[in-house]
């Protein structure tokens, strides 16, 4: 594909697909997150073991739906939209993190959200994806420095921002963008910027 389709109209003016597809994204990446808090422990606990910071190694996923928000929806707050109604579904099912689950999705979504808007919200390629996961694993190591890791050293807090950043950037775009072209391929984003370039490209 030779260019980016961005949102139809202005990217300010939300459609009622627009908010029902965030909800429904939301939702789904909720339930997902509640499932891998169930398990994720086990091997963050073991590489945590070896050197503590290594656990964000595993904290990546808990990202991807602001991402895959941004990128189907392509409209400003879509990442901050999916990102926190995800973290209120996983946390009314319940986590052990209770409510401070939707500070996490907070921060998290305005990190993604903060990578793309730095490009006008015109580009949805590499650049505003990895920028996008960066800030997005960056915001939430910040947050859990004074939440859950305040007897670290800073040696410890900063090499936790840059591996939670890092991964959310490479691991959490691939899936993101995986699933946003699966999705687009079978044809379940026909209405969205992701279908219309998928439609384009077979036209060639």
């Amino acid at each position: 594909m030779s260019k980016t389709i961005t949102a139809s109209g202005p990217l300010t003016r939300w459609r009622t697909i627009d908010l029902l597809t965030c909800a429904f994204l939301g939702v789904a990446f909720g339930v997902a997150y509640w499932a891998w808090g169930l398990v994720y422990s086990v091997p963050s606990n073991a590489v945590s073991a070896v050197f503590p910071p290594l656990g964000a190694l595993f904290n990546w996923p808990w990202l991807v739906a602001g991402v895959v928000g941004m990128l189907i929806i392509r409209r400003p707050g879509a990442a901050v939209f999916t990102e926190l109604l995800a973290a209120v579904v996983s946390a009314l099912i319940g986590t052990q993190w209770g409510l401070t689950t939707l500070v996490s999705g907070l921060v998290q979504g305005l990190g993604v959200e903060i990578g793309f808007a730095v490009f006008g919200y015109a580009v949805y390629r590499w650049a505003p994806l990895l920028l996008g996961g960066f800030l997005g694993g960056a915001f939430e190591a910040v947050y859990e420095w004074y939440s859950y890791w305040t007897d670290w050293g800073w040696d410890y807090k900063i090499a936790y921002l840059f591996l939670l950043g890092a991964s959310v950037a490479v691991f959490g775009s691939l899936v993101a963008v995986g699933l946003t072209r699966l999705l687009a391929a079978a044809g379940a984003l026909n209405p969205f910027p992701p279908g219309q370039e998928v439609r384009e490209q077979r036209a060639v």
